[in-house]
């Protein structure tokens, strides 16, 4: 471009010579500029590779374009330099031509265009392949999660083994803080388990006896004896594993219009160039002008336009993206985010915060405030399970000293604190609990209403005595993020359905979506089942899945357009398409906006890169020539031709810039 520019066009200096463009006759910049077109040709043969296999198979594809323009191109201009330096001393380089004729010829050559043709795709490409996600790291954060060893009973001994070596029917132990190695039955012993890993609920879940318990879960108490049950690749975390691995096998591409549309455009453009070779021809032109008419309409339907319709909007939609906080890690997923109909939204740590939060104080008849909070403060202060966190945040610190202190798993805890000079035991946990604590059954039944209220409402509540005397409970629940419901609302707005999947009971998630506004809620669903709900959903349109645990890593993966919440595990950022830096549903909204905003301007650009053919190919073949006087486009015009449409195309992605995502 230098040459072809700076050089013949501006008189810049040529080759280091002082005398710019004088200082160096056509046929040494002629030479100059088919020797970095063909260093950039070869760099970039596989355009020319691909696309003349496949116009051989008959299925002319986007590289056949790239190819035909581009070849065409070095051709035409190789032709022409060999001709001016033939005819201007007899084979010989001579740099003694007079100036208008080193215009003429150097102005009938096209180098440039070959090699930037190849050049400007190869970049778009280039930064798409930079951006493109993989789910590598995530399937590597799953697998990470198995223990590599398990203990189990053998021979009357605890021996501690391989993890592909335990076999179903094999009792195993799990310690307090361990990993559960496979999918087992307790047969002796409760504990709280941690199953975010699965169920991305925040809250531990208590298991006893007869309960099932699932690999990669976390025994956050109590000492558990298991009964294998499934074992390898029978595990529900290796279900997991292999549904992320199947889903980014098997998720579609994004059909390229320019792919299809070449497919039609190939062909007719290098069969109306040889008619328009034939006709002239026929109608007594010599061999150079009806060549010269043919490669004219090959160069005027030169793909750079068309190659760069959806890079050059894409690229610039990313970096509008980036600069928001909306990272999309493909062009496929910008795209896809524009035509989203349908969005699946999880609800721990995406609707709600994750963390549960006192909600409510109810205290029993005679009892006040003060004397509750101050026992559920004092007995809960030693707890590390999250609803005793959580009581303690919002209580705070407690002054009053307690000993004997004692947790059970599935139950509560309790304690000794002193009443003056008196030991008095203090407790806090599940009605069943209260019982043992020698509450009076009565009392319990009494208070049990108000359980069952705050259970419909989504909250879990915790029962607190003193000395055998109930003195109420505390409710808690998953808070909503304060932006969820407008960030619905908008989505609504948008046109697109909203669905929330919970692994939550039905009548928490029911009282979730309520709140929120949501339109359908799906919930007591597993991994398993989040990714064939959306398996479900994409039948019906295309889905957008919003999460951020590893258990939303399938649906993510699965779902057209994963997006994932910035907050959330390293699982879910790698598993999705985009990434929500902000960390909020309101980020969601506005990657739709980009996305629709980006969407739209790849069909403008795909019009522009069109229109000029429409126009121009007829004016190249020659078919004004009568009618406006001898009007005729040269391929030197083409060329230019060819520009400005590569131009209008990135003035209007540029637009880009001023879409309001708010």
């Amino acid at each position: 471009m230098y040459f072809s520019m700076g050089v013949v066009m501006w008189d810049w200096p040529g080759a280091g010579e002082p005398g710019g463009y004088t200082g160096l006759g056509a046929a040494e910049i002629g030479l100059i500029e088919m020797a970095l077109a063909a260093i950039i040709m070869y760099i970039n043969r596989d355009f020319f590779i691909s696309g003349f296999k496949s116009l051989m198979h008959g299925g002319p594809n986007m590289d056949t374009l790239v190819a035909m323009g581009s070849g065409v191109s070095f051709l035409w201009s190789l032709w022409i330099l060999v001709y001016e330096i033939m005819f201007c001393g007899n084979g010989a380089i001579s740099s003694t031509i007079h100036d208008d004729l080193q215009r003429h010829s150097l102005h009938g050559l096209y180098f440039e265009s070959a090699a930037m043709i190849v050049t400007l795709i190869t970049v778009g490409k280039m930064l798409e392949a930079m951006s493109k996600g993989r789910t590598t790291n995530a399937l590597k954060e799953l697998i990470s999660m198995v223990p590599e060893t398990a203990e189990v009973e053998r021979g009357g001994e605890v021996l501690t083994v391989g993890i592909d070596y335990v076999r179903e029917g094999e009792v195993v132990v799990i310690k307090p803080g361990e990993r559960v190695p496979v999918d087992a039955v307790i047969i002796e012993g409760s504990a709280a388990f941690d199953e975010s890993a699965l169920t991305g609920e925040s809250l531990p879940v208590d298991k006893s006896e007869g309960d099932h318990i699932s690999a990669a879960t976390i025994n956050k108490s109590g000492y558990i004896r298991a009964k294998a049950t499934r074992v390898g690749e029978d595990t529900t975390l290796a279900k997991i594993i292999d549904l992320v691995s199947d889903a980014a096998a098997t998720k579609a591409p994004i059909a390229r219009t320019a792919d299809r549309i070449s497919a039609v455009f190939v062909p007719a453009v290098i069969g109306i160039a040889a008619l328009v070779f034939v006709i002239w021809m026929l109608i007594g032109h010599d061999t150079a002008a009806a060549l010269e008419r043919a490669i004219a309409v090959l160069v005027i339907s030169c793909p750079c336009a068309l190659g760069l319709a959806t890079p050059v909007a894409i690229m610039v939609g990313s970096g509008v993206g980036a600069k928001n906080g909306l990272l999309f890690k493909n062009a496929a997923a910008l795209e896809q985010t524009g035509r989203v109909k349908i969005m699946a939204l999880d609800k721990t740590g995406t609707i709600t915060g994750g963390n549960p939060k006192v909600t409510d104080v109810f205290t029993c008849k005679d009892v006040s405030k003060d004397e509750l909070e101050e026992v559920a403060a004092a007995v809960e202060s030693r707890s590390e399970h999250p609803l005793a966190k959580a009581i303690c945040e919002h209580l705070g610190a407690t002054t009053k000293r307690i000993s004997d202190y004692e947790e059970l798993a599935g139950g509560g805890v309790r304690a000794f604190t002193w009443d003056g000079n008196h030991a008095v035991r203090i407790a806090g946990g599940s009605p069943d609990f209260m019982k043992d604590c020698n509450v009076n059954e009565e009392d319990i039944k009494a208070l049990l209403k108000e359980t069952a209220e705050f259970s419909n409402a989504g909250k879990s509540s915790v029962m607190f005595c003193k000395g055998g005397r109930l003195l109420g409970l505390i409710a808690l629940a998953d808070s909503v993020r304060e932006d969820s419901k407008d960030a619905i609302a908008k989505l609504k707005e948008m046109g697109i359905r909203t669905v929330m999947l919970s692994g939550d009971k039905q009548k928490t998630a029911e009282a979730i979506a309520a709140e929120v506004g949501v339109d359908e809620v799906i919930a007591e669903v597993l991994p398993d089942g989040k990714e064939e709900v959306i398996r479900g959903l994409m039948e019906q349109g295309v889905t957008a899945m919003v999460g951020d645990g590893i258990n939303d890593a399938p649906a993510l993966t699965r779902a057209d357009v994963g997006m994932a919440i910035g907050a959330g595990t390293d699982v879910a950022i790698d598993a999705a398409d985009v990434v929500l830096t902000g960390s909020n549903l309101e980020e969601a909204v506005r990657a739709v906006r980009l996305g629709r905003g980006t969407l739209r301007n790849i069909k403008e650009n795909l019009f522009w890169a069109f229109f000029y053919n429409v126009l121009l190919i007829p004016l190249a073949a020659g078919a004004y020539t009568s009618i406006f006087h001898g009007w005729t486009l040269s391929p030197m015009i083409a060329a230019a031709a060819m520009s400005l449409s590569s131009f209008c195309v990135c003035m209007n992605a540029l637009r880009l810039n001023l879409i309001k995502l708010d």
